[in-house]
């Protein structure tokens, strides 16, 4: 067997990076045995810095920050990234130079698994930037599947829950409840599967608590890495920009 590809993990938020990270390695071990895995590097700094940047909408700016960080693991001796951040893919898509190495678009990721598992409507839980934005209204769209996301308030619940609980790794039973509660109003929509596209959510809602199937955008992203890193999926060719 040949070498396998080298994964680049751009991180944004810790503890999504840290799941991506660590799905990775054990998908790694399932597909090649004991204590291996395809090389690993991971680069990226803080995410406090960004905030500010996501509140005013500054695409552009956030583009070159992930834009860097994509250099910085080519020069590392990565083959291709991936960025387990759905919010950040909206920066990503935004027009300019591409990127170093080639990507692997978490939300094409989650759209090719929905469709392969004959999925027709698709709930969608993330970042209130995620959940309104273009990045998995496209994705989905491309397939011809329907998407719904919550209510306005309930969009609230789960984007603040997001930044003071779940990317802090606080991760409480009530908090739990209510993110439960709002796939259930997703399933009385109508919806037959629930997409968490916030890199943290499947710290906190699982398939057994879930009213609906679930489609981890983490763990599908990290698992189709080492799925391109072994030669059985091939090489992504986006370099960032429209899909």
């Amino acid at each position: 067997m040949s070498e396998p590809l080298h994964i680049g993990i751009l991180a944004h938020s810790a503890e999504g990076a840290t799941l991506s990270y660590r799905t990775v390695w054990q998908e790694g071990v399932r597909k090649m045995g004991a204590h291996e895995h395809p090389r690993i590097t991971m680069s990226g700094g803080a995410m406090a810095p960004t905030l500010d940047l996501w509140e005013r909408g500054d695409l552009a700016a956030l583009r070159q920050i992930f834009c860097e960080d994509v250099g910085r693991l080519a020069a590392a001796g990565a083959d291709f990234f991936i960025l387990p951040d759905n919010t950040a893919h909206i920066a990503l898509e935004q027009p300019g130079p591409d990127f170093s190495i080639p990507g692997l678009h978490i939300a094409e990721v989650v759209a090719a698994q929905a469709e392969a598992d004959g999925r027709r409507h698709i709930g969608v839980l993330g970042t209130n930037w995620t959940m309104e934005g273009p990045v998995y209204k496209g994705a989905l769209t491309r397939r011809s599947l329907e998407r719904s996301i919550p209510a306005t308030e309930d969009r609230e619940i789960i984007h603040n829950a997001i930044f003071d609980e779940l990317c802090l790794g606080d991760f409480r039973p009530e908090t739990r409840a209510e993110f439960i509660r709002i796939i259930g109003d997703l399933k009385q929509k109508g919806c037959d599967a629930v997409a968490l596209v916030c890199t943290e959510i499947p710290l906190l809602i699982t398939d057994e608590v879930s009213p609906l199937p679930i489609l981890d955008s983490t763990r599908l992203q990290a698992k189709s890495a080492v799925a391109v890193a072994l030669g059985e999926l091939s090489m992504p060719t986006w370099r960032g920009g429209a899909v």
